[in-house]
């Protein structure tokens, strides 16, 4: 179980380092992804409370068993979300967006920006910390002008 919640707080931790901006939404589903999980995890818990209480108060207790086995599901719905985005956090970068992780990192280092060390194998994670730095330091065009088609 250690694993499992280690990646669930590692997708906690990355929704939050994740700069959410219009213009990464073509590149990537993380924005997608944050939010979808982040409205799973406001309604959800509801929603599984409505799936047991209506057939409760119908007083039909015969389906009573499947209600809470959905409403488990449905309540377990955002650890879904997070868990993606643990994993994603934690996978290498393609040799495409390492080379601009790279080239940003350069950037963002020639502008003034502390950054940390670059990493050489870079994860999604310390994209996304640069790419939040990168936000703060540059205008959006930034993203546009590189070279992620790669």
């Amino acid at each position: 179980m250690g694993k499992f919640s280690e990646m669930v707080s590692d997708g906690r931790e990355y929704m939050k380092r994740w700069p959410q901006q219009r213009v990464l939404a073509p590149m990537f589903p993380e924005n997608r992804v944050i939010l979808a999980t982040s409205l799973a995890m406001k309604t959800m818990p509801a929603v599984a409370v409505v799936t047991v209480m209506m057939p409760y108060m119908a007083n039909l207790n015969e389906i009573l068993p499947q209600s809470f086995m959905m409403a488990t599901v449905i309540f377990l719905m955002p650890l879904h979300g997070l868990y993606w985005l643990g994993k994603r956090a934690n996978s290498l970068l393609p040799p495409s967006l390492a080379t601009w992780y790279r080239d940003l990192h350069h950037k963002l280092s020639a502008a003034g920006e502390r950054v940390a060390p670059a990493v050489t194998q870079p994860r999604y994670a310390e994209l996304a910390d640069l790419l939040a730095k990168a936000f703060k330091r540059f205008d959006k065009s930034f993203v546009l002008n590189d070279e992620l088609d790669g």
